[in-house]
C-alpha cells in the first residue's frame, strides 16, 4: 500500500464515520474505498468489519452519557449484537459466496420504507411493543452486520423507531453501540482467520474514528424530520445499488 492510498483511506474513513453514524450506511463509503485501494472483495469485507469498530467507539465515546442508566436491557441487548456478530462472521467465513446477497437489498428496502412511513405507523398502531420483536430484530440485524453491513445500521433505526419509544437522537446512539459491539466480535474472528489488510484498516480505522466522534454534534442539529426522510431516501437508493 502505498502512502497516497493510506491517506486517501484516512479521508474515506473520516467520511464513513460520519456519514455512517448519521445515516446509517457506513460500509457504502468504506467498502468501495476498500476496492479502489487494490483489496479483493473479501479482503475488503473483513477489513472493513474491523476498521468499522472505530466508527462505535469515536460515537460512543462522544454520547456516552445517553447509554447510561438503561441497565439490564442494554447488557441483554448487547449480548444479542455480540452473538449476531460472532453469527455472522461465521457465515462470511464458511457460507457459500452470495449467501446473503438475495435478501439483503429486500431487507434495506423494507427497513428504509419503514422510516419514512414509521410517524403513520406510530399514530395508528402505536409502538410494535411485542417483546420478542426487538431482541429479534437485533440478534438477526447483527448477523448481518457481521456478515457484511451495508444498511444494517438503516435497519437498527427501523426498529427502534417502530418497536420503541426512543427518540430518533436515541435510537442513533443506540444503533451505533449495538452494530459497533457486533462489528468488535466479527472483527475478533476475522483478525484469527480473515485475510485482514491490517494497514488498511489502520488507516481507514483512524479515519473512522475521528467521523464517529463527529456524528453526534451533527445529528443533533439536524431536524429529526430531515434526517429520518434523507436516511429513508438514502436506504432505497442503497437497495437498489445492492440488488444490481
Amino acid at each position: 500500500m502505498t502512502a497516497l492510498d493510506f491517506s486517501l483511506l484516512v479521508v474515506a474513513g473520516f467520511f464513513t464515520g460520519l456519514i455512517g453514524f448519521v445515516t446509517g450506511m457506513a460500509s457504502i463509503v468504506s467498502y468501495p474505498a476498500l476496492l479502489a485501494a487494490g483489496l479483493p472483495p473479501v479482503a475488503a469485507n473483513v477489513t472493513n468489519t474491523v476498521a468499522m469498530v472505530a466508527v462505535g467507539v469515536g460515537a460512543t465515546a462522544n454520547s456516552g452519557r445517553e447509554l447510561v442508566g438503561r441497565g439490564p436491557t442494554l447488557v441483554r441487548w448487547a449480548v444479542l449484537a455480540a452473538v449476531g456478530g460472532l453469527l455472522g462472521a461465521l457465515a462470511l467465513l464458511v457460507a457459500p459466496d452470495g449467501a446473503f446477497e438475495v435478501v439483503v437489498p429486500f431487507l434495506v428496502a423494507m427497513a428504509s420504507i419503514a422510516l419514512l412511513v414509521q410517524p403513520l405507523v406510530r399514530r395508528h398502531v402505536g409502538e410494535l411493543s411485542a417483546p420478542w420483536i426487538v431482541p429479534a430484530g437485533i440478534l438477526l440485524t447483527s448477523v448481518y452486520g457481521g456478515y457484511f453491513g451495508a444498511g444494517a445500521g438503516v435497519i437498527y433505526l427501523s426498529i427502534m423507531l417502530l418497536c420503541t419509544a426512543e427518540s430518533l437522537w436515541s435510537a442513533s446512539i443506540l444503533k451505533s453501540f449495538l452494530l459497533g459491539i457486533a462489528n468488535l466480535v466479527a472483527a475478533v474472528g476475522f483478525a484469527a482467520f480473515g485475510p485482514v489488510h491490517w494497514g488498511a484498516a489502520l488507516a481507514l480505522g483512524a479515519g473512522a474514528l475521528a467521523g464517529g466522534w463527529c456524528g453526534p454534534p451533527v445529528v443533533k442539529v439536524i431536524p429529526p424530520r430531515v434526517l429520518r426522510v434523507t436516511v429513508g431516501i438514502c436506504g432505497l437508493g442503497l437497495a437498489v445499488y445492492l440488488a444490481r
